[in-house]
């Protein structure tokens, strides 16, 4: 399923990051922990009655002068343009109309995107209930009064979003072919990746119109099954500032992820591994996809027979939150190893669907519990009473103990890892959601 993607668009000042604060709630602190990405802020996933979108920031802009705040609009503008279902453009009711808000203003209308545009700082419409009118002159709809700091008309402006989703987007698409998204700093070569697996299969080349906006789908067909690739190649803007242009990958990045079962990262052999590898890769295994770490240009490196396991343990100490990622070492341009990457596409998306019958995963617990001792605090000891798995992509299990609290992330991962060792489950992460019984229900 493909999730809607909204982006919050405004000027310094107007409130932009509270306002996405807000709508994003509590989906921060879910995803605070995913290495690099979510440090920024950039994007959070979202739910309004029952409808999920990822919900996008646009970028903070630091003022020095007129003329760069407008450049900086048009970038943000032309980033929402470009990656997003539906765009939030936020103004200010108390510093009133400005020339900057009508520039972007003829940018967004330009687009034909659907764009909500938000009034912020209305904490009383009795004082400034009349100032708003002012904002028709935008000439993109009706404006809607809110305060994100007051939590005031949030509702009004979350329906007004929603009223734009399409229905394709809030129902499980019956295509079930696997989508794989191939990702990466720009220049690592992407698009010369899936360029050769079509000149390798010979097939018709089938562009269709992704929802990422300038990411195509490629279906490409191997061994009588259909792929359909999701390539977030070829970043268009030219921008003088790098944090612009790696937040741009990262948005675009996103958008694809959140459509794949499988995830292939590709990493520049010669560059190395980066701390923007590290965000990139961050971003599927924030959302439990399929991992696969493709080595691109590996025919350029001078190689003996200890530079693959040298190379391997460089990149999993940077990527060290996702061990179950699997490797594979490719040259794009000459086609080296690209014939494994199918078998291990199929490998991971096997394991992202793998179940787990109840009675061996409790007898794996059991067995986990009886050589560590959970840990205790203050007297407490930790009991682990039962876990079941409720889940595939990623597969997900729930874990009763007697305290939440005493669950430590180290037991939660001592726990994954028994797991692994029976079941393999390579190249797919694993969600524990911990649950509280106490022992009397049992």
């Amino acid at each position: 399923m493909s999730k809607p993607v909204v982006a919050i668009v405004g000027r310094p000042n107007v409130g932009k990051s509270t306002l996405f604060n807000v709508l994003a709630g509590e989906a921060i602190s879910i995803v605070k922990d995913t290495p690099g990405v979510t440090r920024d802020r950039i994007y959070a996933d979202c739910t309004w009655l029952d409808m999920n979108f990822t919900l996008i920031d646009t970028g903070g802009i630091e003022p020095d002068s007129k003329d760069i705040i407008l450049s900086q609009m048009r970038e943000q503008a032309e980033i929402a343009i470009e990656t997003a279902d539906v765009i939030i453009f936020i103004v200010d009711v108390r510093q009133g109309l400005v020339d900057a808000d009508s520039k972007v203003a003829d940018m967004l209308r330009k687009s034909r995107k659907p764009v909500v545009l938000a009034v912020n700082k209305v904490d009383s419409l009795q004082k400034y209930g009349n100032d708003i009118y002012e904002f028709y002159n935008l000439g993109i709809g009706d404006p809607i009064p809110v305060s994100a700091a007051s939590r005031l008309g949030i509702g009004d402006l979350l329906d007004e979003v929603a009223k734009h989703f399409s229905p394709e987007q809030l129902v499980d698409e019956e295509d079930d072919r696997p989508r794989i998204a191939v990702v990466g700093k720009p220049n690592v070569g992407k698009s010369s990746l899936i360029n050769k697996l079509l000149g390798e299969n010979r097939v018709i080349v089938s562009d269709i119109a992704g929802t990422t906006r300038d990411a195509v789908d490629t279906e490409i067909v191997h061994n009588g099954t259909e792929y359909v690739f999701i390539d977030t190649a070829g970043l268009r803007r030219k921008s003088k500032i790098k944090e612009d242009l790696e937040r741009y990958s990262i948005i675009r990045t996103v958008t694809a992820v959140e459509r794949a079962d499988v995830v292939i990262v590709v990493i520049d052999a010669v560059e190395g591994v980066t701390e923007q590898d590290a965000k990139i890769a961050g971003i599927a295994h924030d959302r439990g996809k399929g991992v696969i770490i493709a080595v691109n240009k590996w025919d350029a490196i001078e190689k003996n027979d200890k530079t693959i396991y040298e190379y391997t343990r460089k990149i999993k100490e940077v990527l060290s939150y996702m061990p179950y990622a699997e490797y594979l070492f490719i040259s794009a341009e000459t086609g080296q190893r690209l014939g494994k990457l199918f078998d291990l596409i199929d490998m991971v998306r096997e394991n992202q669907n793998m179940r787990v019958a109840t009675g061996v995963l409790n007898e794996i617990m059991t067995e986990a519990v009886a050589m560590q001792q959970p840990p205790s605090d203050k007297g407490k000891r930790l009991k682990l009473y039962y876990m079941t798995q409720v889940a595939v992509k990623p597969p997900t299990f729930v874990v009763f103990v007697n305290d939440k609290e005493l669950m430590h992330f180290s037991y939660t991962r001592y726990l994954e890892n028994k797991i692994r060792e029976a079941f393999g489950f390579r190249g797919t992460a694993l969600k524990f959601i911990i649950r509280e019984r106490k022992a009397k229900e049992q």
